[in-house]
């Protein structure tokens, strides 16, 4: 059995293109952890009614972040995508976040990207295009996400395509 987090990411860094794996489908309450040990994709949490993800949610195999996990992603597409699947994404930049639980603080940074073959989101090339409500709901949601689990998540930073290209770069494993 292969184990998804060793799989190359492909980052191409001047199309800015990479490989991810999908955990949680956007619009669904659940939220699913990839488990190494046995290769599947296991029940985390459930969101209280009325919160749902905003986009998909998964990984960029290959790396390793400062909270120990995979580099985080959330993934624009024009349908909804099965846990476990694996997507060629284009960036499209980063919520550089920092993250405190139990009086600890680390790095967890959120990219973002967009399906490569995308037919509604082709001419999405930034997270300019989408503006900034788009960047703020999204840090919005992640606040509200830590909070009802007891931590804390800061944004510190808003970075471009270029941005999260580098961050895979230096999480690589």
């Amino acid at each position: 059995m292969t184990d998804l987090l060793k799989l190359p990411h492909r980052l191409d860094a001047e199309a800015h293109t990479c490989r991810a794996i999908i955990e949680t489908p956007r619009g669904h309450r659940s939220k699913f952890d990839y488990d190494p040990e046995s290769g599947l994709f296991e029940l985390a949490g459930v969101l209280p009614a009325g919160m749902a993800f905003p986009l998909a949610i998964g990984f960029i195999p290959g790396t390793k972040a400062e909270d120990g996990d995979p580099v985080d992603i959330l993934v624009l597409a024009d349908e909804d995508l099965p846990v476990g699947c694996m997507v060629t994404v284009r960036l499209l930049g980063v919520i550089e976040a920092e993250q405190t639980e139990e009086g600890k603080t680390c790095r967890n940074d959120r990219l973002i990207g967009k399906v490569a073959k995308s037919h509604t989101y082709r001419d999405v090339e930034s997270l300019q295009i989408l503006g900034s409500a788009f960047t703020d709901d999204l840090a919005l949601f992640f606040q509200t996400y830590n909070q009802l689990r007891g931590r804390e998540f800061k944004v510190v930073a808003i970075g471009d395509a270029h941005r999260a290209a580098e961050l895979i770069r230096e999480a690589q494993r």
